[in-house]
Order: C-alpha cells, then sequence, then structure tokens
C-alpha cells in the first residue's frame, strides 16, 4: 500500500522525478558548485515509498559523471570514477539503473 504522505512530501522534497519499474519512483534534485560542477542527490523508492537507496552524484563542468558515494542502505564513501563517463552514458537516468 502506497503511503501518499510520504509520496507527497518526497516530491515536494526532490521536485523531479522518474517512475521505476514495479511502482517505485526516482527522486533527485541538483545543486550548482561554484566552479561549474553538479552535485545530484537521488533518492529511489518502492511503490511503498521506502527508501531503497539514497546517493550523490557528482558531474564536472562538461556535465559528465565523475564520482559517486552512496549513503543507504551503507553508506560506501565517495567512489571516483577512473574515466569521467559523458552526460548520455551516466547514470542520469534512474530507470535506466533497473
Amino acid at each position: 500500500m502506497r503511503d501518499e504522505r510520504k509520496r507527497r512530501e518526497n516530491e515536494r522534497k526532490f521536485g523531479a522525478w522518474e517512475e521505476i519499474p514495479h511502482g517505485g519512483r526516482c527522486y533527485f534534485y541538483e545543486v550548482q558548485g561554484r566552479h561549474g560542477w553538479t552535485a545530484r542527490y537521488v533518492k529511489e523508492v518502492d511503490a511503498s515509498e521506502r527508501t531503497l537507496r539514497f546517493y550523490q552524484e557528482i558531474y564536472d563542468e562538461q556535465g559528465r559523471l565523475v564520482e559517486t558515494h552512496e549513503k543507504y542502505p551503507v553508506n560506501k564513501g565517495h567512489t571516483e570514477l577512473r574515466e569521467a563517463r559523458d552526460e548520455d552514458d551516466s547514470a542520469r537516468s534512474c530507470s535506466e539503473a533497473h
């Protein structure tokens, strides 16, 4: 059963989302850094709005994914990618990860 209150809260906090398989959602918002880099915060939830994953993606000034930081369910710390990935080849679309 979906928690409508939690869904409204996530929609308000994140402002953008994608539907993912099995009725879940992937919420996200971006924060521009001072040096042209962007941090993207992503929260994946199931159909009941229970958090499955929460992570941060860091993009350089050309929009290439250069670092990730998985925070939930286990804080794995920052992971620098050996080669920056172009935005088109990155994990920006949550639905591609499923």
